[in-house]
């Protein structure tokens, strides 16, 4: 935990904030801080800053808090996303957070099991928790959209061109012809299949809505590799 959250119920003064739970245990057992020291703080949706600790024991902590600097900027990354195993979903939710991506769009595809959406971890608490540990790492406070669509073709062929429009849209698929391109400007779709790739019929249906098929190099990656090395490149 690189930075702390604090959310607006944790303020109990306009400059003093008390933290339980999780974050008060992350603080006294990881950080091992002490009365007196500066930790890196930052409001959910807001600024970044420090805090002071001004109280710690077994049950809470208090500290003096000064906010002062904006969260860094988010990727101009649009990423659209076919729903991964549920062990791999919160790996690459939170990792996508880390890197800064500005919305996520979970979909289905072929060769995603029915099972998944029913997975306990498409709770939207889970959901939320994932994202919130993706921007502690990453010292950030700004959430990226998080949108689910359990219908693969509607989403693709009535919502996807308006969230595509004015950005480069790129799919991944192993094989393709052109290679992922380096060091983009301006903003990006990226469409990344399932584990096992996209099926032709959905490859044609992302080329036909104006997607190009990138591929990443002659080796098969795991989806959250995948991903990471992606936004790698293109950013």
């Amino acid at each position: 935990m690189n930075l702390i959250l604090l959310f607006p119920e944790d303020f109990v003064e306009p400059h003093r904030a008390r933290l339980a739970g999780r974050r008060l245990a992350h603080v006294r057992d990881t950080h091992r801080a002490a009365i007196g020291d500066a930790l890196t703080v930052g409001l959910l949706a807001g600024p970044i800053g420090t805090g002071i600790v001004t109280r710690l024991d077994e049950d809470v902590l208090e500290m003096e808090v000064t906010l002062i600097q904006p969260p860094p900027p988010k990727l101009p990354l649009t990423l659209v996303l076919a729903l991964p195993r549920p062990k791999v979903l919160n790996r690459v939710l939170a990792s996508a957070t880390s890197l800064g991506v500005r919305q996520i769009h979970l979909i289905n595809a072929w060769k995603v099991e029915k099972s998944y959406w029913k997975s306990p971890r498409m709770a939207e608490e889970n959901l939320m928790h994932q994202r919130l540990l993706g921007l502690e790492q990453a010292k950030d406070t700004v959430l990226p959209e998080l949108h689910l669509h359990r219908l693969f073709r509607p989403f693709v062929e009535d919502q996807l061109p308006g969230i595509t429009q004015g950005t480069l849209a790129l799919v991944g698929h192993p094989g393709a012809v052109e290679p992922c391109p380096r060091q983009t400007e301006g903003p990006v779709t990226l469409a990344v299949g399932p584990e096992g790739g996209w099926i032709a019929s959905e490859l044609e249906s992302l080329t036909a809505v104006g997607f190009r098929p990138v591929d990443l190099g002659p080796r098969i990656l795991r989806t959250e590799t995948a991903v990471a090395a992606l936004v790698g490149r293109l950013f």
